[in-house]
């Protein structure tokens, strides 16, 4: 890469990997002045700024995965304030015209950021969100283990001797995990018996183990979401970890997100517009987004539907004599409650 020392605006574009980014630069006219590659350490990441810089004033980065392996430099620039563009993979049609490599996916990048193609500006990484986002990793590996292990002992006892299946095959699972883990095994006896309660007690114990993870997790969550948005709670069906996915979602600079129509887009509840030729004003689902976000307004609005919050109540009777099915209803509420949670993110 040729340093050029200009004080023009240019714009940037790098195409990440674990061990290596391919970063590149482009003029306000889309035109290449160089492209280079960089580790992707803290030096790195250093350097390839300084190299970008080199060109002219850094107007925006538009960097492929910031959410993977672009974290680390995206925080990088986000702390140089320098913008930064969430890139999407490159256009299909023009990969197989061109073909692919990364330097070419690099000055793609950099034109998508250019020309507005690409515009989602990427979460910067640095927050309440991003610890967030790391301990629901841990939270959700643990609960779905911890759902396959309870299940395993369940079947477990199905074909356990009839003694040991007498004691514990009607328990609930609290009790059966309890009952499991004072299993004694001793050799020397029944090697079915003995074989059976070695298992049963080694399930029991992991899932007890993974309880005690659950409630280390759980109790660093609720205070960073308090601490992040205090008023999202106050949202009738918003809990703890609802608003821990959502506030995952927003990143920890929710003003990117300029309106509620960009929020219920991101999360994946806003009908998309489905009209050709003589059909108009058809819409269809939106499979886009951000599923985990859907997810929990979906478990909003069902919330509200149990607890018979008069508003949501309402509504869903005033529609179903309308001749709507509860189905496209549902739908409906979760985009309402977008707009309601939009407001009471944090700004």
């Amino acid at each position: 890469m040729v340093i050029v020392d200009s004080a023009r605006m240019v714009v940037g574009g790098v195409d990440t990997h674990r061990d290596v980014n391919v970063a590149a630069v482009v003029d306000m006219n889309g035109g290449v002045l160089g492209i280079e590659s960089f580790p992707t350490t803290g030096d790195g990441h250093k350097l390839l700024a300084s190299r970008m810089a080199g060109f002219g004033t850094i107007e925006r980065v538009g960097i492929e995965g910031t959410g993977v392996y672009g974290a680390g430099l995206a925080r990088h620039f986000a702390r140089a304030s320098v913008m930064v563009i969430e890139v999407d993979r490159p256009n299909r049609q023009k990969r197989r015209q061109r073909g692919k490599s990364d330097q070419i996916d690099a000055v793609e990048a950099a034109r998508g950021a250019l020309s507005g193609r690409c515009e989602a500006i990427a979460k910067s990484g640095d927050g309440h969100a991003e610890a967030l986002r790391a301990l629901l990793v841990a939270k959700r590996s643990a609960r779905s283990t911890r759902i396959r292990t309870i299940v395993q002992l369940r079947y477990l006892m199905f074909t356990a001797p009839d003694e040991l299946r007498a004691r514990l095959g009607g328990l609930s699972a609290a009790q059966l995990v309890s009952e499991a883990a004072k299993l004694r095994p001793r050799p020397g006896g029944d090697v079915v018996m003995h074989g059976v309660k070695t298992t049963a007690v080694i399930l029991a114990r992991r899932v007890q183990a993974l309880d005690a993870e659950l409630a280390v997790v759980d109790a660093q969550i609720e205070p960073l979401v308090k601490a992040a948005a205090p008023g999202l709670l106050n949202v009738f069906g918003v809990g703890v970890d609802t608003a821990a996915v959502l506030l995952v979602t927003a990143g920890d600079n929710p003003e990117r997100i300029t309106s509620e129509a960009k929020w219920a887009m991101l999360c994946g509840v806003a009908p998309v517009p489905a009209t050709s030729g003589l059909m108009d004003g058809r819409y269809r689902l939106n499979h886009a987004g951000d599923r985990q976000a859907n997810n929990a307004i979906w478990r909003i609005v069902i919330t509200r539907l149990g607890q018979h919050e008069p508003r949501t109540v309402a509504y869903m009777e005033r529609r179903l004599e309308q001749g709507k099915s509860k189905r496209a209803i549902v739908r409906c509420l979760k985009r309402y409650v977008a707009r309601e949670v939009f407001h009471a993110l944090p700004r």
